[in-house]
């Protein structure tokens, strides 16, 4: 009797080939409708025809260009008009828009079997066509008799793309059941699920863990009531900062709520607006200087002689000009000032000598 390991290990293989088959499978449709001119995502070209009779043809069967799916049938309907009394059928088709550069306005029509028994599709011949390119809303002249070498042409190229795919189909299962590639390891190699059991137990004790309040990520997840204590202290200062700077208290609450502040604010913007104007006007001595020609020119010429007088000085002309740049004038001068603290040094030495008062009477 084989072990519980031996049934899972069996049962992950079975669902493990079910889901690759579904995934191949529907991989091969799309290939098979996108090669053919039938994927979701291409523009769309719609033409209409008319036909004696249906033939059997049904809403959704193919419609083929020179053996070629290029779209699908989208509507039939009996038109009762006068002028389509020989050709009642209308069938409005939908076609990719890739292959418009083969469709011409001359191109014709026909109904055909798959086959000898298949399905009823719409065949467009547009090897004889020389017409202007086929356009969007355009209707298509229809041959009502078609021969059997189109039939045969048109399911020999079917069989063969279907042959093809086969070939394929045996090849990827044939992979896969000898252990090759990603999906044949899956199924025959008994590691995978010897690391899946692994991986499950791992992620256990990781879950165990986070239940438990021995760690960080645990006490994060299961100490709600001291977490929400915090959260309720830091959201209750929050709230007693927003009454305090509603109430006006603090600096910010005065500054939100004094309206001395705004008061002397705009008496200090409105007293500089004053001032502004003033000198704009031409008042006071700011004014005089922007306004007044005249001052101007007097605080001109004031500069003007002031930088003649630093030249003069620099070019030794005059008193300063001597003092600042002749070299004798200052060795005189260091010489008084000399002999001056040298004559002050010796009369406070022997004063008598040099303050005696000498009174003669005649």
């Amino acid at each position: 009797m084989p072990s519980q390991q031996e049934v899972r290990w069996s049962q992950l293989k079975i669902g493990a080939i079910v889901l690759v088959s579904v995934v191949i499978l529907t991989t091969l449709l799309f290939l098979m409708t996108s090669s053919s001119g039938l994927g979701f995502f291409s523009r769309k070209l719609t033409v209409t025809t008319y036909f004696e009779n249906s033939a059997g043809l049904k809403v959704g069967a193919a419609v083929n260009l020179e053996g070629v799916t290029i779209g699908t049938v989208k509507t039939i309907t009996v038109v009762t008009s006068a002028e389509r009394k020989l050709t009642p059928v209308q069938v409005v088709m939908k076609l990719d828009s890739k292959y418009q550069s083969s469709l011409r306005t001359d191109s014709t029509a026909a109904l055909t079997t798959v086959g000898v028994l298949g399905d009823t599709v719409v065949d467009i011949n547009s090897q004889t066509a020389t017409g202007p390119e086929l356009r969007d809303g355009d209707e298509l002249k229809t041959l009502e008799t078609p021969s059997i070498q189109d039939v045969v042409k048109a399911s020999q190229g079917t069989i063969e793309s279907l042959n093809v795919v086969l070939a394929k189909l045996n090849t990827v299962v044939d992979n896969m059941q000898s252990g090759k590639g990603s999906f044949g390891q899956l199924l025959t190699n008994p590691d995978l699920y010897n690391k899946l059991v692994a991986a499950a137990d791992d992620v256990h004790q990781i879950t165990v863990k986070m239940n438990n309040n021995d760690n960080t990520v645990g006490k994060f997840f299961n100490d709600n009531a001291e977490m929400y204590n915090r959260m309720n202290d830091a959201i209750g200062r929050v709230d007693d900062i927003t009454k305090n700077l509603q109430s006006g208290k603090g600096s910010a609450g005065k500054m939100l709520t004094d309206e001395t502040l705004y008061n002397n604010l705009n008496q200090s913007l409105a007293n500089l607006n004053s001032i502004l104007a003033d000198a704009e006007a031409g008042k006071g001595s700011a004014g005089m200087l922007l306004k007044d020609p005249t001052f101007a020119k007097k605080l001109n010429d004031a500069i003007s002689q002031t930088d003649e007088l630093v030249t003069a000085i620099n070019a030794g002309k005059g008193t300063l000009g001597k003092l600042a740049t002749d070299d004798a004038m200052y060795t005189n001068l260091n010489k008084l000032l000399t002999e001056s603290t040298t004559l002050v040094t010796i009369i406070r030495q022997d004063p008598k000598k040099y303050l005696t008062i000498h009174m003669r009477i005649f």
